[in-house]
């Protein structure tokens, strides 16, 4: 991804220039070739942590949709079978839909609910059941986003080190060469803007589905309160009829 993206960049520039008489190459091959091995050590670095933010974004958009996908085939059924009184029924068809946040809340609810009863004593402790089931599918919808915020913040510095290395190249080709010619340094400032460019192209798309996916999980949460409020006023109600 970051090499595709680096070699899309790279294409736009000129090949071949030539600074006070002296031929520089800006091809990708080049840049790498001319790399020293802390710098290409942070280009290997960066690389790794897009593959990883690219697993984790396609692993949250596939969850989250099967989630919602789920969910909305689950909330009238078990509604329906509520109403009629089928609390068994209802529990089946939480059960059934595994990827659903909502039925996997409900389903604690209902099997807690059923094994200790409407009394004041068995409510309150399904209202619990609901809320450690609550945390746990929270949990579950936030796997990978603290990854996603790790790399958002930090490949940003890790391109400036890269970028802090080749500038430090560039000056030594000047002392070593005792030139200060524009050819001398321009491979050394080419390697730091490359590593500069690698960590903003990782970092930016990680912050981005950072924010969106917290947004969703959000959303999620609220669906849940709402859902365990309602399943609550369910069991108050049964509670009323004994």
């Amino acid at each position: 991804m970051i090499l595709a993206q680096l070699a899309h960049f790279a294409s736009h520039l000129t090949h071949i220039a030539f600074f006070d008489g002296e031929e520089v190459s800006f091809s990708a091959i080049d840049l790498w070739n001319h790399m020293g091995w802390l710098a290409k050590g942070v280009a290997i670095i960066l690389f790794i942590e897009s593959i990883w933010s690219l697993a984790v974004m396609i692993d949250r958009v596939l969850y989250f949709s099967a989630a919602r996908k789920q969910s909305r085939e689950f909330a009238p059924k078990v509604a329906g079978a509520l109403k009629d009184g089928k609390l068994d029924e209802a529990i089946k068809i939480a059960e059934r839909s595994k990827k659903s946040h909502l039925a996997e809340v409900v389903a604690a609810g209902l099997s807690e609910f059923r094994a200790t009863g409407s009394s004041e004593v068995g409510i309150e402790s399904s209202q619990r059941a609901l809320e450690r089931a609550e945390s746990i599918v929270h949990a579950k919808l936030k796997r990978g986003l603290s990854v996603l915020a790790t790399i958002g913040a930090t490949a940003p510095f890790v391109g400036l080190f890269g970028t802090v290395v080749g500038i430090l190249n560039a000056f030594r080709s000047i002392a070593t060469a005792k030139s200060s010619g524009i050819g001398q340094v321009a491979g050394g400032i080419s390697e730091a803007l490359v590593t500069t460019a690698f960590g903003l192209i990782v970092a930016i798309p990680a912050v981005m589905t950072f924010n969106y996916f917290t947004g969703r999980v959000e959303a999620f949460d609220v669906e849940m309160d709402n859902s365990s409020s309602e399943l609550v006023d369910y069991f108050i109600k049964q509670g009323g009829k004994r």
